[in-house]
């Protein structure tokens, strides 16, 4: 399934500047960025779950905010993209 990750980390502090660091690789680890602060990440309900908790568990819940938007399965009729950021098909293959 496809989920949508977005954040706003409060980097008013050192240790808010540290957790966004933190947020956008644990995101990196499961998808690819799309916008500064989103990222689309195609996961299976095991690897959500997980995502989910390493995300809570990083984030000051007072100052940050972390929003997940489930899009399932069957996401390529559901997203659209305009401008210059090319679109990747996540479920393509991979060539370096």
């Amino acid at each position: 399934m496809l989920i949508l990750i977005t954040y706003d980390v409060s980097t008013a502090s050192s240790g808010g500047q540290k957790r966004l660091r933190k947020v956008a690789k644990i995101c990196q680890n499961y998808g690819q960025r799309v916008q500064n602060s989103v990222f689309e990440c195609i996961v299976d309900s095991t690897q959500f779950a997980s995502l989910k908790i390493e995300l809570l568990n990083i984030i000051d819940e007072n100052q940050d905010s972390l929003r997940f938007y489930q899009l399932g399965n069957n996401f390529k009729n559901k997203v659209e993209h305009v401008g210059v950021k090319e679109s990747v098909d996540l479920e393509g293959p991979l060539i370096l």
